[in-house]
C-alpha cells in the first residue's frame, strides 16, 4: 500500500511537473527499475523522525523536495535554464526546487548558492541538502539536492537530462566540494518578497 501510495505521490508530482507526462505504467517500470520507490519510502520515512525530532530547518519540507524533483526525472539540461519547459540548468534545477516545494528563492548561480547556505560535513548529509562539485576547475561550479544513500538529483550537463547520480563513482568523488544546508531564506532574498 505504502510503494502504491509513492506511487501515486509521485505520478501527480510528474504530471504536473512535465507538459508531456509519461504514462502510470512507463513511470512505475522507470521507477522500479532504478529502486527510486524504495528510496523515497526510505527518505520519507527519515525525514518523519527528524520533524519529530524537531529538525529547527527545512526538514519538514525535504521529503517533498526530492519527490518534487523525481517528478523532473528527464527533463532536458539547458544552460541558463530554470522551468520544465525550457530545460534545466544545474543551479537553475535547484532554485526551482526550493522556490516551488519550500518558497524559499535562492541566488541564480551554483557559487551564489553556496555562498548562502550553511556549510556541513559530508557525514551530516540528509535528504534536501545541496551538493556541490567542480566541474569547470573552479570552485562550486556544479551543484545537486542530496536525495539520500549517497546520491543526488541534478541537471547535469548539455545533451544530458535531469537524473539521480551516486556521489561515490570516480567522477563525483574526485570533484565533491562540499555540502551545504539551507536553514531559511538567504539574506539578500528574504525580504525581497520574490
Amino acid at each position: 500500500m505504502i510503494r502504491w501510495l509513492s506511487l501515486m505521490v509521485f505520478a501527480g508530482a510528474a504530471v504536473v511537473a512535465h507538459a508531456e507526462p509519461a504514462s502510470d505504467d512507463e513511470l512505475g517500470d522507470m521507477l522500479a527499475q532504478k529502486h527510486l520507490i524504495e528510496r523515497l519510502d526510505e527518505v520519507r520515512a527519515h525525514m518523519a523522525g527528524r520533524v519529530h525530532e524537531g529538525a529547527t530547518h527545512v526538514a519538514h519540507k525535504a521529503s517533498e523536495l526530492v519527490l518534487n524533483a523525481m517528478g523532473f526525472l528527464g527533463v532536458p539540461y539547458r544552460r541558463g535554464g530554470n522551468s520544465a519547459e525550457t530545460g534545466f540548468d544545474c543551479s537553475g534545477f535547484v532554485r526551482a526546487m526550493y522556490q516551488q516545494t519550500v518558497g524559499l528563492i535562492l541566488p541564480r548561480r551554483a557559487n551564489e548558492q553556496a555562498a548562502a547556505t550553511e556549510k556541513i560535513d559530508r557525514r551530516e548529509l540528509q535528504p534536501g541538502d545541496l551538493v556541490f562539485f567542480n566541474t569547470l576547475k573552479h570552485a562550486f561550479s556544479h551543484v545537486g539536492i542530496y536525495v539520500g544513500d549517497n546520491k543526488f538529483i541534478h541537471s547535469p550537463k548539455p545533451g544530458a537530462q535531469v537524473r539521480v547520480e551516486d556521489m561515490g563513482i570516480p567522477y563525483w568523488s574526485s570533484r565533491f566540494d562540499g555540502a551545504r544546508r539551507v536553514l531559511k531564506a538567504p539574506a539578500a532574498e528574504a525580504g525581497s518578497g520574490q
